[in-house]
């Protein structure tokens, strides 16, 4: 019965095992086996135990699908920790998923956010930490980058039309956005329909208006507008219609009466008021007046045509009409006046003889003025004219020379005038040259001279002959003749010649001294007559010189003749000018005349014809224009000039004035009429005809001014964009008031709606987002203004939840960071109370978890707090009871905000108050209760408060559940391995029952092929890593290859460069300047520093590589020192530093470790205490053993049997606390901004820290900034050996650098790097490579010229080849080779093969190669020893050891002697 019992037993468990696997196959999870016991209930806790993990893990996916992909926690993973295995593979892979769909869901939540701010440059980048986005994620990124791009292209066009219309005032421009649509299409729309709406306005008003300015008044304005706009569109056509009647009108009556010469028309013109209707009576009123004046003057003006001086114009009349009356009146008294004075002057001047007489009639001007001024002139000059001669004649009579005759005349009198000035002037010439001839003959004594006086003859001649003749042949009585010629020649004619002579000259003294008495008569009778004829106007006087005959006699026959002459026309001249004063024009000048007395004459008769004439013709235009009204005529008096064309052209302006004025009003009315504002009445006028004039041109000049101030306006706003212009034309009213206050309107309505709409735009634009368009607007203004202030609302709400979520998010995510490792429950409570309470503004908060009893109870207790004084007694509630309890049994928030005095208190050292607000939340777990939290604040929570302390809830109950999961995950651990004790003390039992479970385990078979496929699952994970691995390592491979490449492309250029600026530094040939040495030492120095920069980026390269390899070995503490204080007191001392080091007392002498590496890291410490220390501080270094009892969890340290401490101490500026752990980091430094102090490239402390590691140590600081700091570096005293595969030949190894910043001399430098044994002990002398030849194969040529230019220097014969083949062949060419200088990289056949080829040949086996590359990394190296190279030497090299090296090889060291020794 027990058998078949157990058989039973096990079937049922093999079914239930099977229906459990079927329902865990098809997903269930859910699925238990009844606990049983033995291996029944083992195999069932197995089963349940694993379908409790695959729930467990279910929910976790769901879980984090629902905080990921729901709730948006992008920074929620699986906890990963407590997984093992596959499980944990599945939940790296579920958590990379995560990241791989998050990265660029942030990225384009970044983009997207910046749209929301308004920056619309961001692009959603296609590629994230160096991988491309594809799919779905590609295609969302390059969606969001072409919305990016539209909406760019939005705001760039709507900027461009809003500028163009609103600033440039280029109307018709339209926004083209290509590719748009939905809202962004109806926005682009709308604003493209504003522009156009307002350009279609804008231009049919402005064509409008140009047509009326233009003269067309048939236009109007049939744009479709509203509002305003329609308005003035409106008035526009109906000043228009107005205009037209009016200028129909006013050109029919200007017709009329300026035309057609009917005088009494008037202009009708209905409908009209204001200024119009003004304008028209005006018109009308200025037609009446005119004509009932301009006939009244035709009747005076007629009269005064007609010699009739006694009418006056008696019309009533004002302002300039009446001026005008008043005017033609005076006219008619100043003529009559006139008439008087001319006639009184003529008989004076003409008929009595007295000069000086003068016209006075008062009161005249114009004409009548000038006409009286001409006759004053005329008596004027005759007085001036025969006053001036008469003084000039007088003066000579006197011996007066210098008089000449300046009146101004014409015709005979001028004639006069003329020979009287050429009579002057060769009396004067004659003197002069008689003075010159007595001066030379009675002064000098010179004899013969000649008188020469040019232009004279007659008796002046024949004088200046004379006394040539008499100078010639009389040197005796030429002084008398002299004297006496000399006052002749000064009008004194008193003198007689009274020396003795006889003879001719007896003749000529009485021929001089009857000349003399002639003269004297003559002079006397011409002067008695000129002052009859020319001062006392007595005409008719005659000369009377007795006894002259000839020249003298004729003399005075022609001056009575002139007198007679002149009595005779003058008389004559005289009778004719009194018959025209006296009105007789028939009188003509008879008398004979010649010259200019004949023009005068000529020009008296043609006076009189003309005078004659003029009355005909005034006559005739007077009866034209006066009776007949023919405006227009004009007098036509042929020939005359002077004061009578004057009076003719005053006839003649009278009457055309009258024709011009009617005339220009009709053209400015006219011009009017064609919107033409700028003609103007511009005839003179008076009277009413003036007032017409003005009332005309103020018309004009309004619409002129009202047209000028719309088109500034218009220019202003829609041209110019300079809102606020108002148009400004003063004096008028009516319908052109009423047009400017529209203008006006127009143009303050959309400066207003304009300005708010910009003064919001700028508010927004500096992230102002409470401000709104305000402004009243119809149409799509109006619409402008709502989607604007939509768009604001949207803006505001966007920026605010953006903000909100912002500040959540981080929040939420800088709280889960917090939770994220915590594994106690009370740790939790503290750290939310702590960071959450002051995050959401409360003041006090308390924390309750849930804890169940031994019967089974839940309770929740006070675990955490903040702000809220603990009672004495336990704090515990149960579910329901209080609001805490009540919270977590209704899991919903509690909010109390109505809280009594009394309920709740929170207190601080001043005082204690009662909140506003208390909320109870509870914490939960997938919907079970894990705790509550409370927080009470004085101010009212708000909603993002609210929802940040939901949301963390989630977050907090996480934490609770991997918590309690957690401490359920180490019992069950604790509990398995219990059981797996138990399952090995009961194997013995299951190995009985395996024949009974074989069954099972066929059952179970199935399982085990999901387990396999479960495997290759892993298998191809594992595949998927190791091709992983293989691309990092690929990685790796081309970032060896980039940094050999890179270096190798640095050093080659640096190697010729420091060379040659090392042989120009040396100045061999003493032909440098001091300068110019300095600059060649300071190209050095700058090389240097870049391959130092070069080496330690290799050896980060190589620290990162984990290539970095040690050679310990013992190391002196004194040669340490000793090389650290050479190498860095020059430095110290140069910059006024206290330098020192020190060995410990009881620190041993030698200890066991790499020495080049740890004197880079001192080297290193060393530099920057220098670099940062100021003058006057102090660096020092100091070793000594560490305590036995100081641990640093450093295995190599800890377990070392003792620690030594380099500790490099400087009083420099130290370093701020933010800055410790930054240090340290590649290419950081404290100071790393572009105005940084201090240089370098920030890897020294990189490096250092990296070799320490290496040499089993670590590197620790202290520091105060602003005081100092110390550096100590630990390392054991004994550093473990590790495999080092270097080769053993002489190579270029590094030696310790200078100190950053290290201004020492530079050949102190060392560039060529050499082996750990010293090169010096195989130095041979420089004079055994002296007539050796080397070899060099380098495809560089400026390699070629550096190496060569030095090597020749040194006496060494230099073949060159620049390719692996050409080197081969050079050297098979020549037996005197001694040693190569390779290079590794040339094209076709590098250095390598080129070596083996050499090799291959027996006479070379031995043939020293020394490879001179750019190629610095370890594998370069190696493959080059390979090839048979016999030593490495990096570029740049160091010529010194350069030539040591290659005079080792010369003197005969070989490949395997140097191999074995430097091994050692």
């Amino acid at each position: 019965m027990t058998g078949t019992q157990v058989a039973v037993t096990d079937d049922t468990l093999l079914e239930s095992l099977a229906e459990g696997l079927r329902k865990l196959e098809a997903g269930d999870f859910t699925v238990r086996l009844p606990r049983g016991e033995g291996v029944a209930g083992l195999v069932a806790d197995r089963f349940n135990g694993l379908a409790e993990r695959s729930d467990r893990h279910t929910r976790e996916l769901q879980l984090i699908s629902r905080v990921v992909g729901r709730e948006g926690r992008l920074n929620e993973r699986l906890d990963v920790e407590h997984l093992d295995g596959s499980w944990r593979t599945g939940a790296e892979a579920v958590n990379g998923l995560v990241d791989d769909v998050v990265r660029p869901t942030s990225e384009i939540a970044r983009v997207l956010n910046a749209v929301a701010e308004g920056d619309l440059a961001q692009r959603a980048h296609l590629e994230i930490e160096g991988r491309p986005l594809r799919g779905e994620f590609r295609g969302i990124a390059e969606t969001v980058n072409r919305m990016v791009d539209l909406l760019a292209a939005f705001a760039d066009e709507v900027t461009r039309v809003a500028r163009e219309v609103g600033v440039d005032g280029k109307l018709g421009g339209q926004a083209d956005i290509q590719g748009v649509s939905g809202r962004w299409r109806s926005l682009t729309d709308s604003v493209n329909t504003m522009a156009s709406n307002l350009t279609n306005q804008v231009r049919s008003i402005a064509r409008v208006t140009n047509a009326i300015a233009a003269g067309d008044l048939d236009q109007t304005v049939d744009v479709d507008a509203k509002g305003e706009v329609a308005e003035l569109a409106d008035t526009i056509n109906s000043l228009t219609n107005t205009l037209q009647v009016f200028a129909g009108e006013v050109t029919r009556v200007a017709r009329e009466v300026g035309t057609e010469g009917k005088l009494g028309g008037q202009a009708e013109v209905p409908g009209v008021a204001g200024t119009w209707k003004d304008l028209t009576e005006n018109v009308n009123s200025m037609a009446s007046n005119l004509t009932e004046q301009v006939r009244n003057i035709a009747t005076v003006a007629t009269a005064v045509a007609q010699g009739d001086l006694s009418q006056k114009i008696s019309v009533a009349a004002q302002g300039e009409i009446l001026e005008l009356k008043n005017t033609v009146n005076t006219m008619v008294d100043q003529l009559s006046s006139f008439a008087g004075e001319v006639t009184r002057v003529a008989r004076e001047v003409g008929t009595e003889g007295r000069l000086g007489g003068q016209a006075q009639v008062y009161g005249v001007s114009g004409t009548w003025r000038d006409l009286t001024e001409n006759v004053n002139q005329l008596a004027r000059n005759l007085t001036d004219q025969v006053r001036n001669i008469a003084s000039v004649t007088k003066a000579v009579a006197q011996g007066d020379m210098s008089q000449k005759i300046t009146v101004d005349a014409q015709g005979e009198v001028a004639a006069l005038k003329n020979t009287v000035n050429t009579m002057v002037d060769q009396l004067s010439s004659f003197g002069d040259e008689v003075n010159r001839l007595a001066r030379e003959v009675g002064t000098q004594g010179r004899l013969g001279g000649q008188a020469n006086v040019s232009g004279v003859s007659g008796i002046w001649k024949d004088l200046t002959q004379n006394v040539n003749l008499m100078a010639f042949n009389l040197t005796e009585q030429v002084r008398n003749i002299s004297a006496v010629a000399t006052a002749v020649a000064l009008g004194d004619l008193s003198q007689k010649i009274t020396v003795d002579a006889q003879g001719e000259i007896h003749e000529l003294k009485n021929t001089m001294n009857t000349m003399v008495e002639q003269l004297s008569r003559f002079a006397d009778e011409v002067t008695r007559v000129a002052r009859e004829v020319g001062t006392e106007g007595r005409l008719g006087g005659q000369a009377n010189v007795r006894e002259a005959s000839g020249i003298w006699k004729e003399l005075t026959d022609n001056v009575n003749q002139m007198a007679s002459n002149l009595t005779e026309q003058v008389r004559n001249i005289a009778t004719v000018a009194t018959a025209v004063a006296e009105g007789d024009l028939s009188q003509t000048i008879t008398v004979d005349a010649q010259g200019e007395i004949l023009q005068l004459k000529n020009t008296m008769n043609t006076m009189v014809d003309q005078l004659s004439s003029f009355a005909g013709e005034v006559t005739r235009v007077a009866r034209e224009v006066g009776t007949e009204g023919k405006l227009g005529g004009q007098a036509e008096v042929r020939g005359v000039s002077g004061t009578w064309k004057d009076l003719t052209d005053n006839v003649n302006s009278m009457a055309s004035n009258l024709t011009e004025q009617v005339r220009n009003i009709a053209t400015v009315t006219k011009a009017v009429e064609q919107g033409d504002l700028n003609q103007k009445i511009t005839v003179d006028a008076q009277g009413e005809i003036l007032e017409l004039k003005n009332t005309v041109n103020t018309m004009v000049d309004q619409l002129s001014s009202f047209a000028g101030e719309v088109t500034r306006v218009a220019r202003e706003v829609g041209t110019e964009g300079r809102l606020g212009g108002q148009a400004e034309v003063k004096d008028v009213s009516g319908t052109w008031r009423a047009l400017t206050d529209n203008v006006n309107g127009l143009a303050t309505t959309l400066t207003n709606q304009l300005r708010s709409i910009a003064q919001v735009a700028d508010s927004v634009a500096q992230g102002d987002l409470t401000q709104s368009v305000n402004v009243e607007a119809a149409g799509e203004v109006a619409e402008l203004r709502e989607s604007i202030n939509q768009m604001i609302v949207a803006l505001r709400e966007t920026t605010t939840k953006n903000a909100d979520a912002d500040w959540m998010n981080s929040n939420l995510a800088r709280v889960s960071g917090l939770l994220q490792g915590q594994r106690e429950v009370g740790e939790v409570c503290r750290m939310i109370m702590n960071e959450v309470t002051p995050l959401v503004e409360a003041q006090t908060g308390t924390f309750f978890t849930k804890e169940t009893k031994g019967d089974g109870s839940e309770r929740f207790s006070l675990t955490g707090w903040y702000g809220y004084a603990q009672p004495g007694t336990e704090v515990v509630y149960a579910p329901g009871e209080g609001l805490v309890g009540q919270a977590a049994a209704s899991r919903h928030t509690i909010r109390v905000t109505d809280i009594p005095d009394g309920y709740l208190t929170i207190r601080s050292g001043l005082g204690e108050a009662t909140p506003a607000d208390v909320v109870i939340m509870p914490i939960q777990f997938e919907g079970e209760p894990l705790g509550v939290v409370e927080f009470a604040s004085f101010h009212k929570f708000s909603p993002l408060h609210i929802s940040f302390l939901e949301r963390l809830g989630t977050n907090i109950g996480t934490a609770l559940n991997n918590i309690a999961a957690n401490a359920r995950q180490d019992a069950l651990l604790t509990e398995s391995r219990r059981m797996a004790d138990e399952i090995r003390e009961r194997s013995y039992e299951l190995q009985r029952a395996n024949d009974e479970l074989e069954e099972t385990a066929r059952q179970l078979g199935a399982q085990n092929r999901e387990i396999e496929i479960k495997n290759r699952d892993v298998e191809n994970a594992r595949i998927g890593l190791e091709e992983k691995a293989e691309q990092l390592a690929q990685a790796s491979r081309y970032k060896s290859e980039f940094l050999a490449n890179i270096s190798h492309e640095l050093r080659t250029p640096l190697n010729s460069l420091l060379l040659l600026a090392r042989l120009l530094a040396e100045n061999t040939e003493a032909n440098l300047t001091d300068k110019q040495i300095d600059f060649a030492k300071t190209i050095h120095s700058a090389g240097s520093d870049l391959l130092a920069l070069i080496d330690d980026i290799l050896d980060l390269s190589k620290i990162e590589a984990g290539r970095m390899d040690v050679d310990p070995h013992e190391v002196s503490f004194a040669e340490l020192f000793g090389h650290a204080e050479q190498n860095f007191r020059p430095q110290a001392e140069e910059k006024g530093l206290d330098f020192s080091v020190e060995i410990a007392p009881g620190t041993p002498a030698t200890f066991v470790t790499d020495s080049q590496k740890l004197q880079q890291v001192l080297r290193n410490l060393l530099s920057n205490a220098v670099k940062f220390t100021d003058s006057g501080g102090s660096v020092s270094l100091r070793v000594d053993t560490v305590a036995s009892d100081v641990m640093f969890g450093i295995p190599s340290l800890d377990n070392a049997e003792r620690v030594y401490g380099f500790s490099v101490t400087d009083s420099g500026i130290g370093i701020s606390d933010d800055k410790l752990t930054l240090i340290f980091e590649p290419f950081q430094q404290a100071d790393g901004g572009t105005a940084r102090k201090y240089g370098g490239t920030g890897l020294g402390l990189s490096i250092s820290k990296s070799y320490a590691e290496l040499l089993g140590g670590t590197v620790t600081i202290d520091t105060r900034e602003g005081e100092g700091s110390t550096f100590t570096l630990y390392v054991p005293d004994r550093l473990a050996a590790e495999p080092f595969n270097v080769s053993d030949l002489p190579m270029a190894l590094p030696e310790p650098e200078p100190a950053e910043g290290d201004s020492g001399d530079w050949q102190n430098r060392p560039i060529l790097r050499g082996g750990s044994g010293s090169s010096e002990d195989h130095r041979p002398a420089m004079a055994e490579l002296e007539g050796s030849t080397v070899l060099i194969v380098d495809d560089d040529v400026r390699n070629v010229f550096a190496l060569t230019a030095a090597l020749e220097m040194h006496g060494i014969t230099v073949v060159y080849a620049d390719n692996g083949a050409d080197g081969i062949a050079r050297l098979t060419e020549r037996e005197d080779v001694d040693i190569v200088l390779m290079d590794a990289m040339m094209p076709d056949m590098d250095g390598n093969e080129t070596t083996r080829a050499i090799r291959r040949i027996p006479r070379f086996a031995d043939l020293p190669v020394i490879f001179l590359t750019a190629k610095a990394m370890p594998a370069d190296r190696d493959a080059s020893f390979d090839a048979g190279a016999s030593s490495y030497v990096t570029k740049p090299v160091d010529l010194d050891e350069l030539l040591d090296l290659m005079a080792y090889w010369i003197a005969g060291g070989d490949n395997a002697a140097a191999g074995q020794e430097d091994a050692g």
